[in-house]
């Protein structure tokens, strides 16, 4: 890193007020201008850490992981009136412990310190020092904030005590050149008290964009936050459009008389050495009865509950649940199976309606055996290698439906027996779509919400559409940004602001069950009391190795489970919906007719019309459509296919005639992952009985099907 620069101050798109820097542009623009480090200190929080962290390495670039904290001026329990302003400190994390200690700063930010925003102490900082580092901060930083006011021996003694905290050497005062008012006479005390105390300067540039032309944009993003137009007088704003990416000449020249300043960010790069392990499994500790380890009481349970599922119990189903607790034993997996297995019992007994399961996991035999789901994957053929498959080394995913008005409940019991301190929903970020985009820019330019309105609804309305393809496909909106300046300015602002982070909110599902004290794992914060949420998103979660479920609160499970009360208080019938008659030829009836208001996944117009058209005749028929209703199945006609192909309108055609036995069911049309795996065993040569697709295991021919 020798004769460069290295940027200790980014602000990221996670940094939800102000921060308008793409993770993945920013490591790209950092590799661009030849550094080979770069930190991310987003204000009070650490959202994009891990994203940061993961683009960074992949991009050959040293990612140091910081946060600017804001310092609460007393104690972070006092809760003062607002003018009583907390300052900014900047921390780096040198190691692994660094970073834990750096997280659980941050989450004590937000549980205890929160007034405005998550604020931490001078006891938090004492509590928590070790491996990291300190910078003084921007202007708004204590000891800025000192010199400006004229205290020039408190901003000294501010410096000897964050020292001390710290240690030697791990403390730097901060000189910026953001051509900032002041600024300059700022930067000239912070040299002399450095040259009174011994402790060293860093040169630093505050990172709030990429590119210098980007300040509009970021202005912009500025008056979307709080609600306000440019032209509003006393309105949040920067007073310099400076806060760029600058490159390291740039810097230089700035520097000129500081070279030792710059020298410094290559010598806090170099001892800035955190390595996050991202190749890690995180699982809680489910403590087995006494006699028995995780493995073995998994089995016990398994075994025990086989018959009751199946009466008549088989070679085949015997040799199935070998295979999986075998699988599940070598992938280290069993401790799993024993949460989900032990909550759902929980709910069970509480009388809180479960689903009956979806996704892969009703691929599972002892799955269905534990209850986890009610889906009997050899009655369907399911394959357990869509779950669970020893050359893909991840967490089992199970997706689990509670009823909306009770779900808590089941997380409350979670909570209680895991701790507390070790379970929390997950958050979620929502970002600004394209027509989004341009109604913001248009309402905080002041130009009439019609004229923005209609610019708007010329974007399509496709999943994913962004401004620069609606500028390619819809030749009006094309010839208005060409012709219009006041267009052009709309949408150009627009495409800046577009998939940046608008605000977060808790996961409808996410929960996360950790091994130990989450903080120190990833950061927390309060939404609302007294839910606690990660700050990691769900693939960062996934990313570390800790262990996420879905908990989905399903309001069609709460309707059932008061309809079938009110059965049986109304008529004295008791409906068992584990064994419901799935061959009531009334239902097929009724669903044929489209009245399926209010019938989960079938009450959508679209999908009121095709069951009319398929009139399904047996379940099957509503797996598939539920398959099938996808925008790439129905785009390309296999839709139409499969419902002309039930009805005899077109003559069902097998790509090759030995597969006549896996497509038959769903008329020769290509429908399900498992079709997939069984064709490309079938066609590679290997043997595949039902017996052993009720095993999962494939035993290859001696020579490959022919076609």
């Amino acid at each position: 890193m020798k004769d460069s620069f290295v940027h200790l101050h980014t602000h990221s798109e996670f940094s939800l007020l102000d921060g308008a820097i793409r993770i993945k542009e920013l490591v790209g623009k950092i590799k661009e201008m030849g550094m080979r480090a770069v930190a991310l200190t987003d204000h009070g929080s650490m959202y994009g850490a891990i994203e940061f962290y993961t683009e960074a390495r992949e991009a050959g670039i040293k990612p140091i992981i910081g946060c600017e904290v804001y310092m609460a001026p007393k104690s972070r329990f006092d809760k003062a009136s607002k003018e009583d302003k907390s300052h900014h400190l900047v921390l780096l994390a040198r190691d692994a412990e660094g970073y834990r200690n750096l997280m659980k700063l941050v989450s004590k930010g937000f549980l205890e310190g929160f007034y405005y925003r998550p604020r931490v102490d001078r006891d938090l900082l004492i509590e928590h020092s070790n491996g990291l580092i300190a910078l003084s901060a921007c202007l708004s930083g204590q000891i800025p904030k000192l010199i400006a006011r004229g205290k020039l021996e408190r901003a000294e003694q501010v410096a000897r005590e964050l020292q001390d905290i710290f240690g030697k050497g791990n403390f730097f005062l901060e000189i910026m050149n953001q051509h900032l008012e002041s600024q300059m006479e700022i930067n000239e005390k912070m040299v002399e008290i450095s040259e009174r105390t011994g402790i060293p300067l860093v040169a630093t540039n505050d990172v709030h964009y990429l590119e210098k032309t980007d300040h509009t944009a970021h202005d912009v993003l500025l008056c979307i936050q709080t609600g306000s137009t440019v032209d509003e007088a006393d309105r949040l704003r920067f007073s310099s459009s400076e806060f760029y990416l600058r490159t390291p000449q740039e810097m230089r020249e700035l520097m000129i008389e500081c070279p030792q300043a710059l020298e410094n960010t290559l010598l806090i790069a170099e001892m800035c050495n955190l390595r996050i392990d991202l190749d890690q499994t995180l699982l809680p500790h489910y403590e087995p009865p006494e006699g028995y380890d995780l493995n073995t009481y998994l089995e016990k349970i398994c075994w025990e509950n086989l018959p009751r599922r199946y009466p008549e119990v088989t070679p085949e189903m015997e040799e199935r649940l070998k295979k999986e607790l075998g699988t599940i034993k070598e992938m280290g997996f069993s401790g799993y199976f024993l949460i989900v297995w032990d909550f759902i019992n929980y709910a069970k007994n509480q009388k809180i309606m479960v689903g009956p399961g979806r996704g892969s996991a009703a691929g599972s035999i002892v799955s269905f055996i534990l209850g986890i789901t009610n889906v009997d994957p050899l009655k369907y053929g399911l394959l357990f290698e869509r779950f669970l498959n020893p050359d893909r080394r991840s967490l089992p995913d199970i997706d689990i439906d509670f009823c909306y008005e009770r779900r808590d409940e089941v997380l409350k019991y979670v909570a209680e027996k895991y701790g507390h301190n070790r379970v929390a929903q997950i958050i979620t970020f929502s970002t600004m779509a394209a027509r989004a985009a341009v109604r913001d820019a248009g309402r905080v330019f002041g130009v009439p919400y019609g004229r923005v309105d209609r610019l708007a609804k010329l974007i399509p309305m496709t999943l994913g559409m962004i401004l620069a393809e609606a500028l390619e496909m819809v030749p009006e909106l094309a010839s208005e940004y060409k012709e219009n300046p006041e267009t052009r300015k709309i949408l150009d602002t627009a495409m800046k602001l577009e998939g940046l982070v608008r605000q977060d909110s808790i996961h409808a599902a996410g929960v996360v069950i950790s091994v130990d004290d989450l903080t120190g794992f990833t950061p927390l914060q309060r939404k609302t009391d007294p839910e606690i949420v990660t700050q990691y998103k769900m693939e960062d979660i996934q990313k570390i190795g800790l262990l996420k479920m879905d908990f989905l609160g399903l309001k069609t499970l709460t309707m059932i489970d008061k309809a079938v009360k009110i059965i049986q208080r109304t008529r004295g019938v008791e409906i068992d919906l584990d064994n419901l008659d799935l061959n009531d030829q009334m239902t097929y009836d009724m669903i044929s007719r489209g009245e399926t208001l209010g019938v989960f996944q079938l009450e959508s117009s679209g999908m009121r019309a095709l069951v009319v058209d398929l009139k399904p005749n047996r379940f099957e028929d509503i797996i598939a459509l539920l398959a099938l209703y996808r925008p790439g199945p129905l785009q390309s006609g296999m839709v139409k296919d499969f419902v002309a192909a039930k009805h005899g309108r077109k003559k069902i055609i097998y790509p090759h005639p030995s597969l006549e036995s896996i497509l038959k069911e769903t008329y020769g049309i290509i429908v399900y992952q498992e079709q997939v795996m069984m064709i490309a065993s079938k066609m590679a040569g290997f043997s595949m009985s039902e017996a052993d697709i009720l095993r999962g295991g494939y035993q290859q021919e001696k020579a490959p099907a022919s076609g």
